[in-house]
């Protein structure tokens, strides 16, 4: 008498992985880079073949990630929140959070590989099936000249823009700024948006006031851009430079006739009873956060309804998980979020994830729209990546991507290790981390 055999219902499903038995093996880097920018690209490896990709924030050391390997090698990378709450002492707010977060993002590629879901199903699923790009656009000289390069970011389909409002044309104008002696001056070869002085003192401290005529002459930017334009599309300011509170209120009520989206970081994000003063000041909406670490570091602003948009940044503000509990904690307060980035494809998709499972979420910021090789960096099913001004959200496992080792190996930084090498200095790094007794 023959018997049948039944196989386990696991047999019939595909699996990428067998996620219970699922080890990190080795945490490796690659730093890119072009134009002054440094990237530092995260890889994590494990026992079955698989790995997770994430990227440490422009400018920060990849240091700040592989001093983390030897706390999380043997650990199973699909107990994200676990694992997160076990690293996330190790940041801190603006760079310093870079290393946490870029973990964080690649434990999410991973989670979403081993189990064959998008990382925002991990988040709860999704709000929403495209991303709205918002499109930097840094210092043009004139106001026209702004204007006249918006445009073309709307030919190319982008339907939210922001731009540099800032200080730095008005320095060596006569009478446009008041200010202590050597605060402003320009020493041989120093460009002027990389003065020392101005760009280490916090805004309240440097004690650069803007007189009526630079007032003035910035409103004429505007109004110039504006006059290109046109008002139907949404278009932020930043980069204001470093003046104090009581100027950023003039400044702000001046350009009040020009309906921008929103002033962005006019002052210290530190400052909530400042950031307050703005918010009841002005009728231009306000909004800060790029280098602000975790839900915690918001909430001040938040509780106190301090900004109109948040803006936290996935590679400083703790990865995926935590910025989608900073964008749900805002939303309970009446609060959007616009998410800041300025990064390679990595750690824009991983931003893509997060922004997806977000509801109150607006739109994502694009910094390189002018850099010819930055869709390269990934393979994605379609290029280019941005379409219209919108990224498709991916329903590929992970972050929905695979990596192009050989557009890395092309931008490689020449003083970095190297492509994914193996780190084993990193393998007996030792501390005694519990924060209770």
């Amino acid at each position: 008498m023959s018997s049948n055999h039944n196989p386990p219902p696991e047999e019939h499903v595909r699996q990428y992985s067998r996620p219970n038995d699922l080890k990190i093996t080795d945490i490796r880097t690659a730093t890119v880079g072009w134009d002054g920018w440094r990237f530092p690209l995260i890889r994590i490896d494990t026992n079955q073949g698989l790995s997770g990709y994430g990227e440490v924030r422009d400018g920060a050391s990849k240091t700040y990630a592989l001093m983390l390997k030897n706390r999380l090698v043997g650990e199973n990378p699909c107990h994200v929140d676990k694992l997160f709450r076990k690293i996330k002492q190790f940041g801190h707010h603006a760079r310093q959070g870079g290393g946490v977060c870029g973990i964080e993002m690649a434990l999410m590629d991973l989670a979403g590989k081993a189990y064959g879901v998008p990382a925002y199903v991990l988040c709860g699923g999704k709000f929403r099936d495209q991303i709205r790009i918002y499109c930097d656009t840094p210092n043009e000289p004139t106001g026209k000249a702004m204007g006249e390069k918006l445009k073309k970011r709307m030919a190319r389909g982008f339907t939210m823009l922001k731009m540099d409002v800032g200080i730095q044309p008005l320095i060596g104008i006569k009478d446009a700024l008041t200010y202590p002696a050597g605060m402003l001056e320009v020493s041989d070869g120093t460009p002027l948006d990389r003065m020392l002085d101005i760009n280490t003192i916090q805004h309240a401290f440097t004690h650069v006031r803007l007189t009526p005529k630079g007032i003035q002459l910035l409103v004429e930017y505007v109004e110039q851009v504006r006059s290109v334009v046109g008002y139907e599309v949404p278009i932020a300011a930043d980069h204001f430079g470093h003046i104090g509170i009581d100027d950023c209120i003039r400044l702000g009520e001046a350009l009040e006739p020009f309906n921008l989206a929103w002033l962005e970081d006019m002052v210290p994000w530190q400052y909530t009873d400042q950031w307050v003063r703005l918010e009841r000041s002005l009728k231009t909406p306000v909004c800060t956060g790029e280098d602000i670490y975790l839900k915690e570091g918001f909430k001040p602003l938040i509780e106190a309804g301090a900004v109109n948009v948040i803006h936290p940044d996935l590679a400083t503000s703790g990865g995926i998980l935590e910025t989608k509990k900073i964008g749900d904690f805002a939303q309970e307060h009446g609060i959007s979020m616009a998410l800041h980035m300025a990064g390679t494809p990595i750690s824009t998709m991983a931003s893509v994830q997060c922004a997806a499972a977000t509801e109150n979420f607006i739109a994502l910021e694009h910094h390189f729209a002018d850099v010819p090789f930055w869709d390269d960096f990934i393979d994605i099913g379609s290029k280019p990546i941005i379409q219209d001004g919108y990224i498709a959200v991916p329903d590929t496992p992970g972050l929905g991507f695979e990596v192009n080792e050989e557009t890395i190996k092309e931008h490689l930084v020449a003083d970095d290790q190297g492509l994914f090498e193996p780190t084993p200095e990193w393998d007996r790094e030792r501390s005694w981390d519990r924060l209770w007794s």
